[in-house]
């Protein structure tokens, strides 16, 4: 199993593109009662349901 590491400017980058999504009617990979799409984002990205991958040279 791999342990994903991210810099908190990764971290920022994810969510802000997910939070992107989830405002232009992407549909809710988790159960949440939270309504701001920043703060699904960040539900989501807790949960490592996203599908977004990070590549590094």
């Amino acid at each position: 199993m791999t342990i994903r590491h991210y810099t908190r400017y990764e971290t920022a980058r994810i969510i802000g593109a997910r939070s992107l999504q989830l405002a232009h009617g992407a549909p809710v990979l988790i159960e949440t009662d939270q309504m701001e799409p920043i703060l699904v984002a960040a539900e989501e990205f807790d949960a490592d349901v996203l599908p977004f991958t990070v590549h590094r040279e």
